[in-house]
């Protein structure tokens, strides 16, 4: 089957690729994002859950960083330099997977007070829940184009035989 760079990252070396590529970042994101649902109705800032809530960001950001550097470096200058790119679909797919760096980056930078240290604690949530939400946009935009075959924006040339 034709798949995307995406999709291939993920089936190679199973299942280690799977857990360091998805698993991983994934189960961080959505433990931001559930302890995150639970602060801002709650607005408890200073209990247990928010402590998971940060440290699952600060990981999540620092270890998703070492992800983009090592595809950009090891996958995508390779990839675009030998023109090997699998139709836009294949370019969608890494790419927003990609940019999952900015939101989750933003959100341990955050956490760890290196950005907008003197904005009030209720901006401050509100910037934590809207990278958030980019995260889980960038993400599932990388998810539904990786599962995509390429082939779907190919030429076709069996449809000039069948008329």
């Amino acid at each position: 089957m034709n798949m995307t760079h995406y999709m291939e990252l993920l089936a190679t070396n199973q299942p280690w690729n799977l857990l360091i590529y998805m698993a991983i970042p994934v189960i961080l994101a959505e433990t931001v994002a559930i302890t995150e649902l639970y602060i801002l109705f709650t607005r408890d800032l200073k209990g247990t859950v928010r402590k998971v809530n940060r440290v699952a960001g600060i990981i999540a950001g620092f270890y998703f960083l070492v992800i983009f550097l090592s595809l950009w470096f090891k996958a995508v200058i390779p990839i675009t330099v030998a023109g090997e790119w699998r139709t836009i679909i294949d370019v969608i797919a890494v790419g927003f997977y990609l940019l999952g760096v900015i939101p989750l980056l933003g959100i341990a930078l955050l956490d760890i007070g290196a950005i907008w240290r003197q904005k009030r604690e209720e901006w401050k949530l509100g910037a934590h829940a809207a990278f958030v939400a980019l995260f889980l946009v960038v993400a599932h935009i990388a998810m539904i184009f990786g599962m995509l075959s390429p082939a779907l924006l190919e030429p076709t040339t069996h449809l000039l035989h069948t008329m």
